[in-house]
């Protein structure tokens, strides 16, 4: 990790892990298996964090300061579907 990055305490780290798993179940079909990284803030200031969903499909999430995501990249061919009736807006996480 570069020292000039923001570190985040145990419970924001925690807090922010759980919504990216809620959110990843609840907008996404056929989520098995979820790896996160630790959290660190991108270049533009957000809370981010990488990981993996179903053992190799890569992605990354910020967030807002108020941990709603802002934005997930997928970085993997095969990423999961996303459901129908999340891809006007997301649903509840």
């Amino acid at each position: 990790m570069n020292s000039s990055q923001k570190t985040y305490d145990d419970e924001t780290s925690e807090k922010a892990k759980s919504i990216v798993k809620s959110y990843l179940i609840n907008n996404y079909h056929g989520i098995e298996d979820i790896e996160l990284g630790e959290l660190y803030q991108s270049p533009m200031g957000s809370i981010t964090v990488d990981g993996k969903v179903n053992g190799n499909e890569e992605f990354s999430i910020t967030f807002t300061d108020k941990l709603k995501v802002r934005s997930l990249v997928v970085k993997s061919k095969n990423f999961p579907e996303e459901k129908e009736q999340c891809k006007e807006k997301d649903c509840n996480y």
